[in-house]
């Protein structure tokens, strides 16, 4: 009789210790429940104010981890939410959005689209390609905060990269990192055409 009081009083915390996880969604495969933490959350330096922060590649192996397939997008929501979205497409073109919590790696939701052009469209492009969304963001990760990961899909293979500093490409065959600069230029205009319009109407 003890011994079962005893495994009953383990069971019991181990319910109550293992509290915080999400339970994952049925659509897609699953990887057993388990959670992608945030660098340094298993030593104690997840919790707290200091709390790390999902990278966009530790958010697509979280996807990659509950949904098998390949990734073609990662975006940081800045809706409030704190979240990532990660896009997922079967080999049969199905795409899943998986949701992340971008504070520690929890998979919050998952919502499958029927398979379409677009979807396989990716695959083809991805085709014989030897850097994947995650290395993307990893490679110019050392540049700025990464927040969002995606796939070119008007012309070869090129994976567009965005940061807080700046937007950045990287080749999805060889690795090649090049800055977009008509992305800077575009910004560049538009803050030029705001400071003329404040001339003109200066002069008036």
């Amino acid at each position: 009789m003890k011994r079962k009081l005893v495994i009953a009083a383990v069971a019991t915390s181990v319910v109550i210790g293992g509290g915080t996880a999400v339970a994952l969604a049925d659509d897609g495969p699953r990887s057993g429940g388990t959670k992608v933490q945030a660098a340094g959350a298993d030593t104690g330096a997840g919790t707290g104010a200091g709390a790390a922060q999902v990278t966009a590649a530790e958010a697509v192996a979280a996807a990659l981890q509950h949904t098998p397939g390949t990734a073609v997008s990662a975006d940081r929501e800045d809706d409030g939410r704190d979240a990532w979205e990660v896009d997922v497409v079967k080999s049969n073109g199905t795409e899943y959005t998986v949701k992340i919590s971008s504070t520690d790696g929890h998979i919050l939701s998952t919502h499958r689209d029927a398979a379409d052009d677009d979807a396989r469209h990716d695959l083809t492009t991805l085709k014989n390609t030897t850097v994947n969304a995650r290395e993307a963001a990893q490679s110019i990760a050392p540049k700025g905060t990464v927040t969002e990961v995606d796939l070119d899909d008007d012309g070869p293979a090129v994976w567009n990269v965005e940061t807080a500093s700046g937007e950045w490409k990287v080749d999805a065959h060889t690795g090649k990192i090049t800055q977009d600069r008509d992305h800077d230029k575009d910004h560049g205009d538009d803050h030029g055409r705001g400071h003329g319009d404040d001339d003109d109407r200066d002069d008036d």
